[in-house]
């Protein structure tokens, strides 16, 4: 796959369609089953209160991972993503009242960089809260 977006048709500035993600504790058992991370704090609301947490907390690397979509659905190819990290600031808090919590995303084109490669910073919130701090990722575009 080739990235759908053409390097000369961006510029410093674009904005990438947000996208808001939403997070239940089903959603945290399924990815603790496909992650094997299997950590209380992510499952038992006791549990994540006897540690000092408000009540259980998505997974740092689902997070992560439900950010990046925002790029990789603009490019049409996952594989675009030459680099991407991103620092933990806040916990996603993921209540057990039916709705849980959202993650928020929105990103824009930082810098055309060689090769056909742009870098996008990515903004993460939950409960208005930004949870990804230093969010970046190197694009290859087409």
């Amino acid at each position: 796959m080739t990235a759908k977006i053409a390097y000369d048709d961006v510029e410093v500035g674009t904005e990438l369609p947000a996208q808001s993600f939403p997070v239940t504790r089903d959603t945290l058992v399924r990815y603790a089953g496909a992650s094997g991370d299997f950590n209380p704090i992510h499952w038992n609301e006791r549990f994540a209160k006897e540690v000092g947490l408000p009540d259980v907390i998505a997974h740092g690397m689902f997070t992560m991972a439900e950010a990046i979509r925002v790029v990789t659905d603009w490019t049409g190819d996952p594989g675009a993503v030459v680099e991407y990290g991103v620092r933990f600031t806040k916990p996603v808090v993921v209540p057990d009242d039916g709705q849980g919590a959202t993650v928020e995303v929105s990103a824009k084109v930082a810098a055309k960089l060689d090769d056909n490669t742009v870098r996008v910073d990515l903004t993460a919130t939950s409960a208005g809260q930004k949870v990804l701090g230093m969010s970046r990722a190197v694009v290859r575009l087409g």
